[in-house]
């Protein structure tokens, strides 16, 4: 039996082996090591001669699915072996092979997140280009994409943070690149030939090119894609029925959300513990079945860019608003359906079970009235959506006469077929219900014939059908009795005829086993042919689910339609945060109007006290952008919103110790990323830049980079700050604008109104929100005064240097900062006659520049000093 394990533990190398021995799974050697420290279970040994021990652990078979998701998180490959013949019938060692192989990208069990994809992702590298292909084998979707141009590198980057892969595979000799971070299984690079891709994808989908899905000029995505299904195919060992087709698709086509975006937004994740609570999704989310609910998520990832595509939801949407009778009957109607995706992918996969088959047919078989009440819209892309739902009738009768109404959890236990479905079936059954009869009869008759009041009529698998007769009642037995079985206090025994009637009922019930488990499997392979068909009718039944979901909530949350435009505005009026606005509970928000204009107001400097609301404000505008472009109604009175192409975000930032990165070096690397990647059709929204390094260095920095998106992006942004100098630049710089959120002092207390209004704010109150906060009144008061003696320093500067510096740096705002526009050095510089000067003269002119600058330098040094004392 070890030499067996050790046979196929060769051929799977880099997995766990769990090799089934009767009602458990064993591994042994190394694997038992592993699965032991993994699984927390106890570590045994079996002797293997002359002493030698070797490790081994084991779990039930009947908890299998458990033991394996917990391997499987923890990153390990896990090769399941089955026994593949009858152990009744074999001759010698029962033969045993794997059976499949499970990787993080590949579970199919019941542990899977209901309303999240499982995504499987291959990568096809080239020069300056990518082709990426990605899976969930629980529902048979199967993408692909080419990725190629000057941002190649970054897009990559951002759709693997968007599927968030379990495993990523990758040919051997290929740099891992921004994959390093996920879990990466390393295929033979011959299988990313785009020949080799292509057959395997052209057998797979049985048609002569892959023009009809658009990736026959591809070469990269089919790559990809060919990769991926050879290595499904390789590790299930199943045929893939569900696997019929491709869906490719640009990178253009949506609106690009990068990771830092994504996590700051809290789109699908909280930040506080990561699950979906209080995030967009969870806001947004009333789908009724499982595979709306994944849609949803994959909408909510993934915004459109195409006024067009997007006008066709929010059509549908406002359909379902005004019909809200239908839409209540429909939502109803979808709350009873199954997931019918992972049924149909099970089905396809070749793991399906009789429940899931019958939940399949009483899912079909509400279709009807389903699609009868999308057909009663007006026309919108809903009723689209109702013509192609296919109640599938054939396959519902099928099922209906196959199977029995309440079968048992897999075809092995018997019960599946239905009477008079199969003759074969039926005579066998009426053999074995013939001998059970006579076998229910035999106890009567023997307790009359021998007179033993007591005598009984068992069953066991290890004995079979037996006569028990207590010990005080043995002298009782007849003569054709024939001793089985010594117990403690009786004997067991069988006749001639019982062991006549035995054989011919286990013979029966074994034969209606292999009979049910054959016609099981066929009805299952017949439907699996008409998978391709049965997930269409499941992905429009998931659209539809999602459109009235998102029809519910603008119901109920009073949101409006949006209006799309080409023009880089981004106008709303009495916007409101969807999460932060289910958060309280009965109070009101207060909303606010917002208006951004790439020609005139691109950029909005907003100041105001912590607490006063400038972060739900700043994120709010974004969230209202995606919802929008998802096609959902947003909250708010009134929006007009010009399709962006990126939305940025960069609020607050953490250490990063692993890769040896400060907080402030996170803060300049988002940053950065912005800076380079940000179009004029881009939503930027940037909260605190620089208040990670020393005033005079975050000032200058964030000074810098609002002009430099001013002067070079023109993108329309907003830029939160406590920086107060920064809003001269609304003086300086023609698209900028400042507004401030508004506060009320009323005596030593001070009211938040959240509310947005023009113009900048010229007080922080920090040492008010600490007060709030519970810091200890004796920290307060120190504070207080700290603050007064530097207003009073900033208090006393010399008239000189009072005309240098802004006005909102001047007695009695805040500590001065030199910020001197333009300085004395611009202004020589810019009186120079650089055209008329010889080279000399420019080398002694910089020199005196230079001079001049390190004695500005030194002086402003030694006043700021002086202050301070």
């Amino acid at each position: 039996m070890l030499r067996q394990y050790q046979a196929l533990k060769a051929r799977y190398p880099g997995a766990l082996l769990m090799f089934r021995l009767g009602d458990f799974y064993e591994l042994f050697f190394d694997d038992a090591l592993v699965a032991a420290r993994e699984l927390e279970i106890v570590l045994t040994s079996r002797e293997l001669g002359k002493g030698r021990r070797v490790p081994m652990c084991g779990v039930p078979y009947h908890a299998l699915t458990g033991y394996l998701a917990r391997l499987v998180e923890r990153g390990h490959r896990v090769a399941i072996c089955d026994q593949v013949e009858d152990a009744r019938k074999a001759k010698g060692l029962v033969r045993r092979d794997v059976t499949r192989v499970v990787t993080p990208g590949t579970v199919m069990d019941a542990t899977l997140p209901q309303r999240e994809h499982r995504y499987l992702v291959a990568i096809a590298p080239a020069d300056g280009a990518w082709g990426l292909a990605a899976a969930d084998l629980s529902t048979g979707d199967l993408f692909a994409t080419h990725i190629e141009g000057p941002e190649a590198d970054r897009r990559l980057e951002e759709e693997l943070a968007r599927y968030d892969p379990r495993e990523v595979l990758l040919p051997e000799d290929a740099d891992a690149g921004s994959a390093d971070r996920f879990r990466l299984t390393r295929v033979e690079p011959w299988r990313f030939e785009p020949s080799v891709a292509r057959r395997a994808l052209i057998e797979q989908f049985r048609v002569a090119s892959l023009e009809g899905f658009g990736a026959e000029d591809l070469p990269l995505a089919v790559a990809a894609a060919g990769a991926l299904l050879q290595y499904l195919k390789q590790t299930q060992m199943s045929a893939l029925e569900h696997l019929r087709g491709l869906r490719v698709y640009s990178t253009d086509d949506v609106l690009a959300l990068d990771e830092t975006t994504r996590r700051n937004l809290e789109l699908v994740r909280n930040l506080r513990d990561g699950t979906t609570a209080h995030t967009l999704l969870s806001t947004v989310d009333e789908t009724m079945t499982a595979m709306g609910g994944r849609l949803l998520r994959e909408w909510v990832l993934r915004p459109l860019v195409s006024i067009e595509a997007v006008g066709v939801r929010q059509r549908a949407v406002a359909v379902a608003v005004d019909a809200r009778a239908v839409r209540a009957d429909l939502r109803e109607a979808l709350k009873a359906l199954p997931d019918l995706a992972r049924v149909i992918g099970r089905i396809g996969h070749g793991s399906a079970t009789p429940r899931d088959l019958a939940a399949l047919r009483a899912g079909l078989l509400r279709l009807p009235a389903l699609r009868a009440d999308l057909a009663r819209l007006p026309e919108s892309r809903l009723a689209e959506l109702g013509g192609l739902v296919d109640p599938h009738e054939a396959i519902t009768g099928h099922i209906g006469r196959a199977l029995v109404d309440d079968p048992p959890a897999t075809a092995r236990d018997g019960g599946v077929i239905r009477a008079g479905y199969d003759d074969e079936l039926d005579r066998v059954r009426e053999a074995a219900t013939g001998g059970k009869m006579w076998i229910a009869g035999l106890e009567a008759a023997e307790r009359v014939r021998t007179g033993i009041r007591s005598l009984r009529v068992g069953f066991n698998k290890i004995f079979g059908y037996y006569l028990e007769v207590s010990n005080a009642n043995r002298h009782l037995v007849p003569a054709d009795y024939v001793r089985k079985q010594t117990l403690t206090n009786a004997e067991r025994y069988i006749t001639p005829e019982m062991k006549e009637r035995e054989a011919a009922i286990l013979g029966a019930e074994e034969r209606m086993a292999e009979i049910e488990t054959r016609l099981f499997e066929r009805l299952r392979q017949e439907i699996a042919g008409q998978s391709a068909s049965l997930l269409e009718t499941s992905r429009a039944l998931a659209e539809a689910d999602v459109l009235l979901g998102l029809a519910h909530v603008a119901e109920r949350w009073e949101y409006v339609k949006p209006e799309l435009v080409d023009d880089a505005v981004l106008d709303i009026r009495a916007g409101r945060h969807p999460v932060v606005e289910r958060l309280l509970q009965g109070e009101r928000f207060v909303p606010n109007d917002l208006a951004l204009s790439a020609a005139e107001r691109a950029l909005l400097i907003v100041t105001g006290p912590n607490m006063a609301g400038k972060s739900t404000l700043l994120r709010q505008a974004a969230l209202i952008t995606i919802m929008a472009q998802m096609g959902s109604f947003v909250p708010a009175a009134a929006a007009r919103i010009g399709v962006a192409d990126r939305v940025f975000t960069r609020v607050g930032a953490t250490d990063d110790l692993a890769s040896g990165r400060s907080t402030f070096l996170v803060e300049m690397q988002e940053v950065a990323r912005i800076l380079h990647a940000a179009t004029p059709r881009s939503v930027i929204i940037l909260d605190e830049v620089g208040r990670g390094t020393s005033t005079y260095d975050g000032m200058s920095l964030a000074w810098a980079v609002v002009a430099y998106l001013h002067d070079h992006i023109g993108a329309r942004t907003l830029f939160a700050t406590h920086f107060h100098e920064l809003t001269e630049l609304a003086d300086l710089l023609p698209r900028v604008r400042n507004i401030s959120m508004q506060v009320r002092e009323e005596g030593d207390q001070v009211v938040f109104l959240h509310t947005a209004a023009e113009g900048r704010a010229d007080r922080s109150y920090g040492i008010h929100v600490a007060q709030l906060a519970g810091i200890p009144d004796e920290v307060i008061g120190e504070a207080k005064r700290i603050l007064q003696r530097l207003e009073s320093a900033a208090a006393r500067p010399t008239e000189p240097e009072a005309a240098r510096l802004p006005s909102r740096a001047r007695p009695g705002r805040q500590l001065p900062l030199a910020l001197e526009l333009p300085s004395p050095i611009e202004e020589a510089l810019l009186g120079l006659a650089i055209e008329s000067m010889t080279p000399l003269e420019a080398m002694q002119t910089l020199a005196e520049l230079r001079e001049r600058a390190r004695a500005l330098r030194a002086g402003a040094h030694d006043r700021q000093e002086r202050r301070l004392q």
